[in-house]
């Protein structure tokens, strides 16, 4: 159990999309701004995990056509939000927008989130602790790792909000950005070529 906590810990802390646009709506609209979208990751990534879990997910993407379309929407959405931070310019966060993204936004990030799928798949089909009974495994394997996935997310949020309130010069800013849109292009060249 330890060390699934350990694992819970480790893989939300490493940037992934949910964690790089938090930081991002953080740093471009503030803390509390932040709170809708985070709502509607987790709710994502639960649906997600319950897909997972229920073996939904595996038996989806054996067919052919719809794993390449699920791989498309997740790369070009993870795309589309890397140009967003890299061409928000001297301004840490996302290109000029009315309102930061929402609930639905966050919820509909985590369906295509490939590493939603991928973190999902390591901690649920791995970390056994409960063999004689698997359905309590899973039960606390959610509360555990809602415990850890709320408060890293909320670090992430206020780390973007803290770095958007800091009068940094231009230049860094756009480093930051430059920064965070590429760790989102590695994500994206993980799920386009995996075990390469």
């Amino acid at each position: 159990m330890i060390e699934f906590a350990l694992a819970v810990f480790f893989l939300l802390m490493t940037p992934g999309p949910g964690v790089l646009s938090t930081a991002g709506i953080g740093a471009a609209y503030g803390y509390r701004a932040g709170f809708a979208y985070v709502g509607g990751l987790m709710l994502g990534g639960a649906f997600t995990m319950v897909l997972v879990i229920s073996g939904l997910a595996a038996v989806v993407l054996t067919v052919p056509w719809l794993r390449v379309v699920l791989l498309f929407a997740s790369v070009g959405y993870l795309t589309y939000l890397a140009w967003r931070i890299a061409t928000a310019g001297a301004h840490i966060g996302f290109t000029a927008a009315t309102k930061p993204l929402g609930f639905r936004n966050g919820f509909l990030l985590q369906l295509i989130n490939p590493k939603a799928y991928v973190v999902a798949t390591t901690l649920f089909l791995g970390f056994g602790f409960l063999p004689q009974a698997p359905f309590w495994e899973v039960v606390i394997k959610l509360i555990v790792f809602n415990m850890i996935w709320l408060p890293v997310h909320l670090i992430w949020l206020g780390a973007g909000a803290k770095l958007g309130s800091l009068d940094l010069s231009p230049k860094a800013q756009r480093f930051i950005n430059i920064a965070m849109a590429a760790s989102l292009v590695v994500v994206v060249l993980v799920a386009l070529f995996p075990g390469h």
